[in-house]
């Protein structure tokens, strides 16, 4: 490739890279951090997670929505302005979110943008 491809190229790259206002990019990484620990803890059993019970009866959605409701609520208090609070009211609410495109059959996140 000659320099000004290469430039072209990188122009493009720097053009098409998001300005993050509220640290997106760094929160997704904290994010997926967090996660990839809740396979690794406790509430793991046989590398299956409780959730995965839960949901296989189906009740999935509820158990979800009032664990976001529940984490919510305790922010701020049980602990104070524990972070670890609002990433387990994310996380439930990817998984609500997997469940939601499981039951309508968005499959392998096959979602359209809007």
């Amino acid at each position: 490739m000659d320099i000004v491809m290469v430039e072209a190229v990188e122009a493009l790259v720097q053009k098409q890279k998001i300005d993050y206002k509220y640290n997106e990019d760094i929160i997704l990484d904290e994010m997926k951090r967090y996660i990839d620990s809740t396979y690794d803890k406790h509430y793991s059993h046989n590398k299956f997670q409780a959730t995965e019970f839960v949901i296989d009866s189906g009740h999935g959605e509820g158990f979800c929505i009032g664990n976001i409701l529940k984490y919510a609520q305790r922010y701020g208090k049980k602990n104070g302005k524990d972070r670890n609070d609002l990433l387990k009211v994310v996380h439930y609410g990817m998984i609500a979110l997997y469940i939601n495109d499981h039951e309508v059959g968005l499959d392998d996140l096959e979602i359209e943008m809007e």
